[in-house]
């Protein structure tokens, strides 16, 4: 029996940074887990991107890294992500709280800080939008650290041990 894929939203402010990063890079790490069957997206709590590509920045430093975003659009949380999707990872509290309050209680239990499942000192991936080329590769290198101890959680509820490149 075929088990239905985990469905993972990745969530910041406007889905041209953070977001598409984190989706580009979970979805590049699952390229190295196939045994775990995964559906990954990207939103944003505010509309200002809608339709948008990721910030150029956010590209170039992801394609330094191997993860092509350039074809990712942005689109906006909706209230039926959260039946839709069985996770939604959040880059800072204050997304979190925006999608607390869209969510009105059904799903709350789905939003989780991404930086959570790193498990360092640091819970927010802070947003580069405003930042020169060192913020967007520290929000890649913290993105990094907490999809991979996502997938290892992913491994742990869902049984699968086979290991993970980090």
């Amino acid at each position: 029996m075929v088990s239905p894929p985990i469905r993972v939203l990745m969530l910041c402010m406007g889905n041209i940074c953070r977001s598409p990063t984190a989706e580009g890079v979970l979805r590049a790490r699952l390229r190295e887990a196939p045994d775990l069957s995964v559906v990954v997206d990207s939103a944003g709590t505010l509309g200002y991107h809608v339709g948008d590509a990721p910030d150029a920045r956010a590209i170039h430093h992801a394609r330094s890294r191997g993860i092509d975003l350039s074809a990712l659009r942005a689109r906006q949380l909706r209230p039926d992500d959260f039946e839709i999707f069985d996770w939604i990872l959040c880059m800072d509290d204050a997304n979190r709280t925006a999608a607390l309050r869209l969510c009105s209680g059904h799903g709350e239990d789905r939003l989780h800080l991404l930086l959570d499942f790193a498990q360092m000192g640091e819970r927010e991936v802070p947003d580069p939008y405003y930042g020169g080329p060192q913020d967007f590769e520290r929000a890649l290198d913290l993105i990094e650290l907490g999809v991979a101890g996502f997938i290892r959680e992913l491994r742990r509820v869902t049984g699968r041990s086979s290991p993970i490149r980090t």
